[in-house]
């Protein structure tokens, strides 16, 4: 028989011989892998008396304790991200323009700078005790910050603005002739708001909601702060108290089981609740004015909210720091720290940016099972708490390469493997807004891949990658538990030094760190605003 044509073979071998874009991809995808791999590995091969032990004395507590916290914190953020969101595009509210930017200024906030500075007012004999007895009487008290109950009060006021965000953009974005057609056919403001208003953006909420609870899953300084039992602090526990790896590693493995079936979930509940509005009949909601009573209540609420999330903190964290000044207690290492964060920063966010650039335009301009593949396994992140990467890079590198361990490289790793996820969303969601036609446009004039890229795709997407890299190097900056864990011997950051002396209940020391944190971060979350509330242009 007569061997087939060469020619064709090798033609056949070409086509589905993977690109170098693929190759270099799946590297990257496995080495970001490779430390959740390693934990999962731990955990399974660990002694069944570990798990014994722990299922019989530790999970039990803290599978409660976490989804007890997430679920209280879900629907305090859902009352307070939805009725704000519905005052601020709904009435004309007085300076509504300047409410708008305020809400959403405790997001610049780290969640253990709020958690310290409320350990001070609601402490015994605290400024909120003593406010709230002159209104209850000289015995009345009030709730521990080192309780559910703080815990709770904490995170909410850290993270409502997910769901602010997200459902102010629905209800702006909203056709109101729906509600229009239910208030013609008798339904009362009240009845068309929950029957019809909520449910058409339910996929908001959601959205809203989940990203809230894997917040407060994965948070580890407000709790810590808090001493509040939930998996990241009894990970950090086990690792700093016990030294006992391997029921980390345990521990880490239920809580990354559960944040992976979590976003599963979620994934499955944004696509059971899409909804389309029909655009023949589309109406731009219009605020209506407020008469003065509702004014002032409506101006009362979203003031007591902002003041309770940011401006009561920044404003002790002003205080303190004054005062630190004036008594000479500034600490002379500040501008160290200083250096030191901004340089894991700086370098983590570049990182990420050049790591990402292979992967993002993998993910949308090859749609292979390769691609997806690749870009699943490298938001590996999502599902990995700081402590957790911390975990996984730590003994990777006691076991690969010990002569790493010390040194500011494993710091790095850990930050890359945790956000790299966050500067990949940014990248994948502006690549996706570029129409491939000019980069085939390019192609067919005789430019090559690389030349194609550099030249016609980064000058136009560079913008959102900007944005990627900004997220990223504020994320870095308030990064408190891998670097607990990882930092060489005397190299502190401004974090570091929030929680080290926090944790001593030495407010003023800790307030100069922890206000630089807040004065880098908030000019960022205002400017990643304004992007935000700009309209997309599309190009192609």
């Amino acid at each position: 028989m007569a061997s087939a044509n060469p020619s064709l073979t090798l033609t056949r071998l070409r086509i589905h011989a993977p690109s170098p874009l693929i190759i270099v991809a799946f590297i990257l995808t496995g080495l970001i892998t490779l430390p959740l791999l390693y934990v999962i590995f731990s955990a399974l091969t660990a002694d069944g008396a570990v798990w014994q032990r722990l299922w019989s004395t530790r999970i039990p507590e803290l599978l409660f304790n976490t989804f007890s916290l997430a679920v209280s914190v879900a629907v305090i953020d859902l009352i307070l991200g939805v009725s704000m969101a519905w005052i601020i595009t709904r009435y004309r509210v007085v300076s509504s323009t300047l409410w708008d930017w305020l809400i959403i200024l405790p997001l610049a906030i780290p969640s253990y700078v709020l958690a310290y500075t409320y350990t001070y007012l609601l402490q015994r004999n605290g400024p909120l005790e003593q406010a709230w007895q002159i209104v209850a009487g000289s015995d009345a008290q009030i709730f521990s910050p080192f309780s559910f109950a703080g815990a709770t009060l904490v995170m909410s006021l850290n993270t409502f603005p997910f769901v602010y965000l997200l459902a102010r953009s629905a209800f702006k974005n909203f056709n109101i002739s729906f509600e229009e057609a239910a208030r013609a056919t008798g339904a009362s403001r009240l009845s068309t708001f929950f029957r019809v208003s909520l449910p058409m953006i339910r996929p908001s909420l959601i959205a809203g909601l989940f990203l809230a609870i894997l917040y407060v899953a994965s948070d580890f300084g407000a709790v810590s702060m808090l001493r509040f039992q939930t998996f990241t602090y009894a990970i950090y526990q086990q690792m700093t108290g016990r030294f006992d790896n391997t029921a980390a590693a345990c521990l880490s493995m239920v809580l990354v089981f559960f944040a992976f079936v979590f976003l599963l979930g979620e994934r499955w509940f944004r696509q059971r609740s899409r909804f389309y509005q029909t655009t023949g009949r589309y109406r731009k909601p219009i605020p209506q004015a407020c008469s003065p009573i509702q004014n002032l209540c409506f101006t009362g609420y979203l003031g007591m909210v902002i003041v309770a999330a940011f401006g009561l903190p920044v404003y002790l964290l002003i205080q303190w720091t004054l005062d630190a000044l004036a008594a000479g207690d500034l600490s002379p290492g500040l501008i160290g720290y200083v250096g030191n964060s901004l340089f894991l920063a700086g370098i983590t966010a570049t990182l990420a940016i050049v790591i990402g650039i292979p992967l993002a335009y993998l993910a949308c301009r090859k749609h292979t099972w390769g691609s997806l593949l690749c870009i699943q396994g490298a938001y590996a992140g999502y599902v990995l708490p700081g402590p957790v990467a911390a975990l996984a890079v730590l003994v990777l590198i006691t076991q690969l390469a010990p002569a790493l361990y010390g040194t500011v490289i494993v710091l790095l790793i850990a930050y890359l493997v945790h956000f790299l996820p966050v500067a990949l969303q940014g990248m994948e969601s502006t690549l996706q807004q570029l129409s491939p036609n000019l980069e085939e446009a390019a192609k067919s004039l005789g430019a090559r891949a690389f030349q194609t890229f550099s030249q016609v795709t980064l000058p136009l997407v560079r913008g959102g990658f900007m944005s990627a890299w900004i997220l990223v190097f504020i994320q870095c900056l308030k990064e408190l538990p891998a670097t607990l864990l990882l930092r060489p011997v005397g190299f502190d950051t401004l974090a570091i030094r929030i929680w080290l002396e926090a944790s001593e209940e030495l407010y003023q020391l800790a307030a100069p760190p922890a206000l630089l944190i807040v004065a880098m971060t908030t000019p960022v979350v205002l400017l990643l605003m304004k992007k935000g509330s700009q309209p997309v242009s599309r190009n192609g």
